[in-house]
């Protein structure tokens, strides 16, 4: 058996990570939000090697619970990254976003790994908001949920020759969310990537550009354009044959006046109000004309990101 490093003996971390909502209609690959939802988890040093995991809530029975799992993975990455071996950890998931819906559930897992290992690699290695953008992109493959995962509220993210590159915006207070999830149905990120074309008409891509750039005028300055702002010409309508119910949901709450998008791959909805009343209106019109069963939350922009809390051996214990 491989001794631990002594420096991690015993270590414990407690980690929160907020659900995201990506794309936000025009903003493809490059808005997210964080949402007042929340993945915890609990890693702890142990001596023998390997990993455990204790899912609980969304995902429990099915989601991996050995070093296959999400989480640990990422926990991984970030110790090899700095050529450190991993220790054996016990983890206990307690898990909240929902799976497949479009809320950044894999990037939660993943913001939730990194975190863990800075706070286990507290004193060792100091990995900083661009170290932990790097980590986590590098799992997830585009940064756009994993950017406001960790950093709290409207994030504009970007890759360099350098890197993940990202911006915190604060949204404006007048700015309400509303979140339509459904019950039964799910989408795979990799299915919705796969419905788009390779190329767009050059005047789609003029169409999405100012879309986006009023967008954010509008989440932070200017509520009362969120409706102009979150047409999109890019991904929903290829990907709406995918999920009927959501594209015809959404064009039934567009045409009444709501800033309805689909909220990241789908197929939950996410709707941006201008006034806390503009929520209960369209969570009605959405429980009033689904045929399947829905989900509506009222939910805040989450303004913190993601957290990791350290706890010594000596405390651990």
């Amino acid at each position: 058996m491989t001794a631990v490093d002594p420096r991690l003996a015993g270590r414990s971390v407690h980690v929160k990570v907020p659900a995201t909502t990506a794309n936000l209609g025009p903003g493809f690959d490059t808005l997210g939000l964080a949402l007042s939802v929340y993945d915890e988890l609990e890693v702890t040093v142990r001596q023998a090697p390997g990993a455990t995991v204790d899912v609980r809530g969304v995902g429990a029975g099915e989601v991996s619970t050995d070093d296959t799992n999400l989480v640990v993975r990422a926990i991984r990455h970030t110790f090899d990254h700095y050529e450190l071996p991993m220790p054996g950890l016990d983890l206990v998931a307690n898990n909240v976003i929902p799976h497949g819906r479009g809320m950044g559930s894999s990037g939660a897992a993943i913001v939730a790994g990194v975190m863990a290992a800075k706070g286990l690699l507290a004193g060792i290695v100091d990995l900083d908001s661009d170290a932990l953008l790097a980590r986590a992109t590098e799992l997830e493959g585009h940064p756009d949920n994993v950017a406001p995962a960790l950093f709290g509220g409207l994030t504009i993210a970007w890759v360099t020759p350098e890197g993940p590159q990202h911006k915190r915006l604060t949204v404006h207070r007048g700015v309400s969310l509303l979140v339509c999830v459904p019950e039964s149905s799910t989408m795979s990120t990799a299915l919705a990537r796969s419905l788009q074309p390779e190329s767009v008409p050059h005047q789609d891509a003029i169409f999405n550009v100012s879309r986006s750039a009023l967008l954010i005028a509008a989440l932070i300055q200017s509520p009362e354009l969120l409706h102009a702002a979150t047409e999109d010409r890019l991904h929903q309508s290829y990907r709406a044959s995918a999920m009927p119910e959501t594209d015809a949901l959404i064009q039934l709450l567009r045409t009444a006046g709501f800033a309805a998008v689909v909220s990241g791959a789908g197929p939950s909805i996410l709707v941006l109000c201008s006034d806390p009343a503009q929520r209960l209106k369209a969570a009605e019109l959405v429980r009033s004309h689904a045929t399947t069963p829905w989900e509506s939350h009222m939910l805040a922009v989450d303004f913190k990101g993601a957290t990791v809390i350290e706890r010594p051996a000596d405390a651990a214990a």
